[in-house]
Order: C-alpha cells, then sequence, then structure tokens
C-alpha cells in the first residue's frame, strides 16, 4: 500500500531519519528519493543536502552518474577532452509505491527514467533501522536494480570515462561538513588516500562526535572499491564502475546491501570491528 508524503524511520522509540519520497529537486541535480535528516540515537544529524561545495549531494540514496549515458549523481558530466560540462542528459529516479511501510522500515518501487520518458530500470529498495547498542543503531539499505530497457546497458563512471580517481556511483552518503575533516579508517589503512579505492570489509568516518561504519551487507557487494571523500567534502559511497564499465543485460538485476552504523562519540578500530559484528548479527546476512 502507497501512502504519499515523506516517511519517519524509528528507531529505540526515536526518531532517526527521514526518507524524502517526493522531493524537490531541480532537473540539473538529477531528482531521487533520499533519506535525510539521519541522526544518531543522541539527535547529532548525519547527512546533509544541497550543500553549497556540491548541490546535488542529497543525504543518502543511490545515484549514479553514468547509466547508458544518462545521468543519475546529478551536476556536470565529465566528457574526454573537456572534463566535467553541463549537459542535459539528468534522469530521474521516481517513487511509484510502497509495498511495506512500518516504522522501522520500508520496500519501495522506483522508476529511473531518462529526460525524455525513457524507463531504463525498475528498482526495489529495501531500507529498516536497527538498535544495536544504546549508542548505535544500523541503517540496513538493500537495493535491486531491474534493466527494464528492453536491451543491454551498462554503468560507468568519470573514472570509466578517463577521470582518474572519480569512480563514484552506486551507495552514496553524503555526511555533515565540519571545521576538521572527518578521520577515514579500515582494519587495515588509515586516512582518505590509503582508503579510497581499496576493496574492505568495512570503513569508518568519525566526526566531531558521531561515527559511521559503511560494511557491505553480502559477498558481492564487498567486492565493490570504496570511494571516499574527507578532504574536500565528507562522503562515503561504492564504486560499481571502478576500473571498466558494468554491463548489465536485458531483463538482469544487480543487487547491492550496505549496513551502516550510526553511533554516537568517536570509535576505534576495534570497536568499529565489534559493531559491524554486532550489525551482521543482528540484521542477518
Amino acid at each position: 500500500m502507497d501512502v504519499l508524503g515523506d516517511l519517519d524511520l524509528q528507531c529505540a522509540e526515536l526518531k532517526v531519519a527521514r526518507y524524502r519520497t517526493y522531493p524537490e529537486v531541480p532537473k540539473r541535480l538529477s531528482p531521487r528519493p533520499y533519506l535525510h535528516p539521519v541522526h544518531t540515537l543522541a539527535g547529532t544529524p548525519v547527512t546533509e543536502e544541497f550543500p553549497e561545495d556540491h548541490l546535488h549531494h542529497l543525504g543518502v540514496g543511490v545515484t549514479i552518474p553514468d547509466v547508458e549515458g544518462h545521468n543519475f549523481w546529478g551536476g556536470t558530466t565529465y566528457v574526454p577532452g573537456r572534463g566535467p560540462t553541463e549537459v542535459d542528459n539528468h534522469g530521474t529516479q521516481t517513487h511509484t509505491g510502497y509495498s511495506l511501510r512500518d516504522e522501522d522500515g520500508f520496500v519501495e518501487e522506483l522508476d529511473w527514467t531518462t529526460g525524455t520518458g525513457q524507463l531504463l530500470l525498475r528498482e526495489r529498495r529495501t531500507v529498516a533501522a536497527v538498535q544495536l547498542t544504546p549508542d548505535a543503531w544500523v541503517l540496513d539499505f538493500t537495493f535491486s536494480l531491474l534493466n527494464a530497457s528492453g536491451s543491454a546497458i551498462s554503468f560507468g563512471s568519470p573514472q570509466t570515462n578517463g577521470r582518474s580517481g572519480a569512480a563514484y556511483g552506486g551507495f552514496f552518503w553524503r555526511a555533515p561538513k565540519e571545521a576538521i575533516a572527518p578521520r577515514v579508517f579500515t582494519a587495515e589503512a588509515e586516512g582518505e588516500v590509503a582508503v579510497h579505492g581499496t576493496r574492505a570489509d568495512w570503513v569508518a568516518f568519525t566526526g566531531s562526535t558521531w561515527s559511521l561504519i559503511f560494511a557491505g551487507g553480502t559477498d558481492r557487494t564487498r567486492k565493490d572499491p570504496w570511494f571516499v571523500r574527507a578532504a574536500g567534502y565528507p562522503g562515503v559511497g561504492s564504486s560499481l564502475a571502478f576500473d571498466e564499465r558494468l554491463p548489465l543485460g536485458a531483463d538482469k538485476t544487480l543487487v547491492r546491501r550496505f549496513l551502516t552504523v550510526v553511533a554516537d562519540g568517536r570509535v576505534e578500530k576495534d570497536a568499529a570491528a565489534e559493531l559491524v559484528h554486532a550489525a551482521i548479527e543482528a540484521v542477518g546476512r
């Protein structure tokens, strides 16, 4: 059953996130539903929308800069030989219904269409909030993309189109910008340069009074490299198309699952690993 309007996501009887079902987003920013604001259990915001440095960064969602040449990320498009360029190629993700809608989660259906109205993808998005400790909860976020275009398509990124280091596209979380850049680390690496582009079971991102720990929820998800930014702006996401374009045949489906621990305070490596383990145990593999 579909209910119009935004919805609030609850955990431990607290509102921890709002889902923008029908946001007012300009075409150039690739309109799409997204989560914002997202809070820790103590109420600290850990997402940002329409930041001045990148207006098309919208909280937490699924965003891909190149789906068969169509921009579902927003902003400029990287054109080989020209660099970031304004192109009228922005697509739209449109909410078409909720098959499940509870206080702690939902299952949503979406259509991904081009600027001319061509249907490329049908998505099923499953989101749930689960408490882990008195200070931490986990956002369980799965997206399933069905190629509904009638022919084979592929996903790309600025990196696959020639811009080194810019292999963004897929799940993306824009965190709040603070005076000091967040600390970024994995179980084996420390710092933006060392973590960006790596394949790691989890990536931790700690701000002034909060921590986010991102983990792949399936074996296939964990094979994708991480896209990480800290110094210029705070954001973490996946890289669906890192070294080369990712093909998807007609009527085929791509699935990725992410578990994000949202915690109060600044966690260290041992605590981060323990929270990821707790998240996996809480939601199941």
